[in-house]
């Protein structure tokens, strides 16, 4: 079982349809939570794929437009109702912030947990730093300060050689030291070499959030050799003159960055609500450039193995 994989709850744009729910994603990071933009229905999705609200620890906005934000103060106040205990962070700009912290003193002030409000700057930055992972944000091209978000899992130990291990009777207590790369030095001085006690570690993974943004070919650098990059699709190459003004990418676009990225797999979405449900058109255009390419769908679970 993956202990990285991304839920879909919301892959629309601007407008709710009968079709899709506006942008909002749950991280599933080795059982801890993460959601990245709350358009309205998310919480309703997380019912319906069983993530639960108890392990939901943060919350990534990428911008302030209502698709990505008006479903956070419900979520929040449902998650009073369940008695969720421990805190929340909201990562987001301070202008989104100060409104969420206003409206949730109207209608649920005492929310029976910790929100920790965190402000983030229109930058690239590392806002989150763990032992297991970091996230990061990217500058974005949108019409109005958008970011980008990259989850990036650190080097993983390695994996123990039981038959090596037991051959050299290495003690019990110098299995964390192997783990983490060090050699193992016998009673009478002999060096063995970590690489003869253990195996290379599972690779580790990572993924990047890039809604909503105009192309930008300087965004591949700084996703470079990502696991999984979603990347918006709003609209096909018949519109790409009006993706352009609107800050808005093409299928195709969001193809020719994964390619130049090196990305492992390519998933679209925030469609606009002209395809009415039937993307094919955009997933075609997408092969075209990069054939590792899938679309985002309600209730998609996507597991970086």
């Amino acid at each position: 079982m993956s202990q990285f994989s991304v839920n879909i709850l919301g892959c629309g744009s601007a407008t709710p349809t009968a079709f899709h729910n506006p942008s909002s994603q749950v991280i599933d990071f080795r059982g801890n939570l993460m959601m990245v933009d709350c358009g309205e229905g998310a919480q309703a999705m997380m019912r319906r794929m069983r993530l639960k609200f108890s392990r939901l620890s943060h919350i990534f906005i990428s911008h302030l437009h209502g698709d990505h934000f008006f479903g956070l103060p419900g979520l929040l106040s449902t998650m009073a109702l369940h008695e969720k205990s421990g805190t929340v962070t909201i990562h987001a700009f301070e202008a989104g912030l100060e409104v969420l912290r206003k409206t949730m003193a109207i209608f649920c002030p005492d929310p029976g947990y910790e929100i920790v409000y965190d402000p983030i700057k229109y930058t690239d930055a590392t806002i989150i730093d763990t032992d297991a992972l970091t996230v990061e944000t990217v500058r974005l091209s949108h019409r109005v300060p958008c970011v980008g978000f990259v989850f990036r899992e650190k080097t993983k130990s390695r994996h123990i050689n039981g038959e090596m291990v037991r051959f050299y009777n290495v003690p019990t207590y110098k299995m964390n030291a192997l783990k983490a790369g060090e050699d193992y030095t016998m009673p009478d001085g002999t060096v063995i070499a970590n690489h003869r006690l253990t195996f290379d570690p599972d690779p580790a993974m990572s993924y990047a959030y890039l809604s909503d943004t105009a192309y930008n070919p300087a965004l591949a650098e700084k996703v470079r050799g990502v696991s999984l990059m979603f990347h918006e699709a709003t609209y096909s190459d018949i519109d790409e003159n009006n993706a352009a003004k609107r800050g808005h990418s093409t299928a195709r676009q969001a193809a020719m960055l994964a390619r130049q990225a090196e990305a492992g797999q390519l998933m679209l979405g925030h469609f606009s609500k002209r395809y009415n449900g039937d993307e094919e058109l955009l997933l075609t255009e997408a092969r075209e450039v990069f054939p590792d390419t899938i679309l985002a769908k309600e209730g998609l679970k996507v597991e970086l193995i």
